[in-house]
């Protein structure tokens, strides 16, 4: 498909599915999370995964060979997705789906950061200044809150659900700023569920009994982890960025807490009183600030 120009329709319609589906995953990681070791599950659904990234890119002549002078780059990004990961899974065990989506999904304002700091031309104008420090705000808010419905979870899980959103930013960082960037999306992401599950495997007996109370429906959620998140979603994710504009496909993130809060609710009975959705409103609107496209300074003697 040729690249577009903007978003449209069909495009939206996708990313307002893609929000959506992420957001049920956070559902989806607490609930087997009762059958299965939170690290132990990471590292189980990371090796499924290099067995399904691996067919898939068999499947459309994609080899999958290690680009020259990329070794390094492929083990620091398969590092950050281990951390993000690990991270978050833990977080899900601590603290509630709804504290989890606002803090998680802060992930653009830590990317954003890590752009103006160390990326050519991606310094932040006076617009997505503001739009930080409101997300900042409001993750601040949402650790602080511990009362007026804001859920049973714990301030530690709160704080790892925060840093695996800068895991994920890492994680895309390093596909941006380091030698991945000469690397196909797909052997990517091959780098990053192998690297992360032979060490989530590898250091899961430190985190307790491997197995809780697994019962054959968890099974359903495992592969579904496995085969839509990890494999289908990440790839889709990926051709969504290479159809349409990474700021239009971005904007759409500010979605994703939006429904996690519900589905939190909905599905989960969680708690969701005035602080927390404070707190989420105020990394939605931040979010959208950050993401938005610089405006363009037509050429001198040009119509503005």
């Amino acid at each position: 498909m040729p690249r577009k120009d903007g978003i449209d329709l069909p495009g939206a319609l996708m990313l307002v599915l893609f929000a959506m589906f992420f957001a049920l995953n956070q559902v989806v990681i607490k609930w087997v999370n009762g059958g299965l070791q939170p690290v132990f599950f990471a590292g189980i659904r990371s090796l499924g995964a290099v067995v399904c990234v691996w067919a898939w890119m068999r499947m459309n002549g994609r080899p999958l060979r290690v680009e020259p002078g990329t070794v390094w780059a492929g083990l620091a990004i398969g590092v950050a997705f281990t951390a993000e990961f690990l991270l978050l899974f833990l977080a899900l065990d601590l603290t509630t789906v709804v504290r989890s989506a606002v803090l998680f999904y802060s992930m653009p304002v830590w990317l954003a950061l890590m752009a103006h700091f160390f990326l050519p031309g991606e310094r932040m104008g006076g617009v997505r200044v503001l739009g930080l420090v409101m997300a900042f705000a409001g993750v601040t808010w949402a650790i602080a809150n511990r009362g007026d419905g804001g859920g049973h979870g714990s301030v530690l899980g709160d704080l790892c659900a925060l840093g695996g959103a800068i895991g994920w930013a890492a994680t895309a960082f390093l596909a941006r700023g380091s030698a991945m960037v000469r690397v196909r999306p797909e052997m990517q992401l091959f780098w990053m569920v192998l690297v992360s599950g032979v060490v989530l495997t590898a250091v899961s007996p430190f985190f307790g009994p491997l197995v809780r109370d697994f019962q054959p429906l968890h099974w359903v959620g495992l592969i579904f982890q496995i085969v839509m998140v990890v494999t289908a979603g990440f790839i889709l994710w990926l051709w969504l960025l290479s159809v349409y504009p990474p700021s239009g496909v971005a904007s759409f993130s500010f979605l994703t807490p939006v429904f996690g809060i519900g589905f939190g609710w909905l599905l989960l009975g969680e708690q969701t009183g005035l602080g927390v959705l404070g707190a989420g409103v105020l990394v939605c609107v931040g979010l959208i600030l950050i993401n938005r496209p610089a405006r363009q300074v037509p050429p001198s003697g040009t119509a503005a």
